[in-house]
């Protein structure tokens, strides 16, 4: 992937969804981690976002924004791989 074509808001987006969802694979390796737990987890992911009253920048929505991808993205794999 050319970093050099993203603004820095889609360059926080996609490292934080990679960085995500490598940390959420090497977890559910280790760990294996129940669709609960996943939920649980990005439950909280959202209540965060949406807690931007002091305005916390594009940057970090950005950042905020991928980790929920990644969390999705894993919790559509488990359902997948459940059904």
């Amino acid at each position: 992937m050319d970093t050099n074509d993203f603004s820095g808001e889609r360059q926080a987006f996609c490292d934080a969804y990679e960085d995500t969802l490598a940390f959420l694979e090497a977890r559910q390796e280790a760990d294996a981690l129940s669709l609960n737990d996943l939920e649980g987890e990005l439950y909280h992911l959202t209540v965060y976002e949406g807690q931007d009253w002091g305005g916390r920048g594009v940057l970090k929505n950005a950042e905020i924004q991928g980790q929920i991808s990644a969390y999705i993205a894993v919790i559509d794999a488990v359902k997948n791989k459940k059904a």
